[in-house]
C-alpha cells in the first residue's frame, strides 16, 4: 500500500515502556501514515517513568475497519490492556481482517488473550515466554518474528527492526481499513510539560481493592 494512506493504530495504557510507544509513533509517521493512539478513554496514561500520552481515540469510537495495523507497546500497560474486553476484541478484530498486529516485549500478553499466539511463530520477552507458550504459540528468541500479518520483537533494542519489519510489510500489503479515521488536528504530540505521576489507593470505601489515579505532577519545562 501507498504509505500515506495507512491507517495505524498505537494502543495507549498506565505504565507503558516510552520507547516503546513513542518510537514506532514517530517512525510511522516519518514514513506519511496516519497515526493515531488509541486508549480505553480520552485521559492521560503514565507510562512507566512518568512519561504522559492523552489518546486522539476513545475505545468507544474505535472500529477494526479504520486500521491498516495495530501496535501494541510493552512495558506493564498490557496487563492493564487485558482487563479491557472491548480493546481485545479490537485487536482481534483487527487480525481477524487481515491487517498487520505488531507486538512487542509484554505485549505478547495482548496477544494471548485475544487468541492470535495459538500455532504462531512469535517472540516477546523472556519473562511472558511461557504466557505464549501456553497460549499455543511458538517462541522464538530472535529480535523479529514475522508470521503472516503478525510482527513481534523482544525489547527496546529490537525497536529499529522493529519497526523497519513494520515499514516492509505495509509496503508490500495491501489496504484492509474501509473506513476513514475522523480524528481532528493536531494529533497527540511527545512534547509535554508536566510529569504524570501514578499512585495507587483504594478502589473504595473501607475496600481492601485497589485502583491506579494518574495526577498531574511537576512542571518540567
Amino acid at each position: 500500500m501507498n504509505l500515506a494512506d495507512a491507517q495505524i493504530a498505537v494502543l495507549a495504557e498506565n505504565f507503558y515502556q516510552e520507547l516503546e510507544l513513542w518510537y514506532p509513533l514517530m517512525r510511522l509517521r516519518e514514513e506519511g501514515c496516519n497515526v493515531v493512539v488509541v486508549g480505553a478513554a480520552r485521559t492521560t496514561y503514565a507510562s512507566k517513568l512518568g512519561y504522559p500520552v492523552v489518546p486522539d481515540l476513545a475505545l468507544a469510537d474505535a472500529q477494526a475497519a479504520m486500521f491498516d495495523a495495530v501496535v501494541i507497546p510493552g512495558g506493564f500497560a498490557p496487563e492493564n490492556m487485558r482487563r479491557h474486553r472491548t480493546l481485545i476484541d479490537l485487536v482481534r478484530d483487527i487480525h481477524d481482517q487481515g491487517s498487520l498486529v505488531a507486538a512487542v516485549c509484554h505485549a505478547g500478553l495482548v496477544l494471548a488473550s485475544a487468541g492470535i499466539a495459538r500455532g504462531r511463530e512469535l517472540t516477546c520477552v523472556g519473562l511472558i515466554k511461557d504466557d505464549v507458550i501456553h497460549a499455543g504459540g511458538k517462541y522464538k528468541d530472535q529480535e523479529v518474528v514475522r508470521d503472516g500479518n503478525l510482527i513481534t520483537s523482544r525489547l527496546p533494542s529490537d525497536l529499529h527492526v522493529f519497526c523497519r519489519e513494520i515499514v516492509a510489510y505495509l509496503r508490500d500489503a495491501p489496504r484492509t481499513a474501509t473506513k476513514p479515521i475522523t480524528v481532528p488536528q493536531p494529533r497527540v504530540s511527545a512534547a509535554y510539560t508536566h510529569v504524570a505521576e501514578l499512585s495507587q489507593g483504594p478502589r473504595g470505601t473501607a475496600s481492601a481493592d485497589y485502583t491506579t489515579v494518574v495526577k498531574t505532577g511537576a512542571r518540567v519545562l
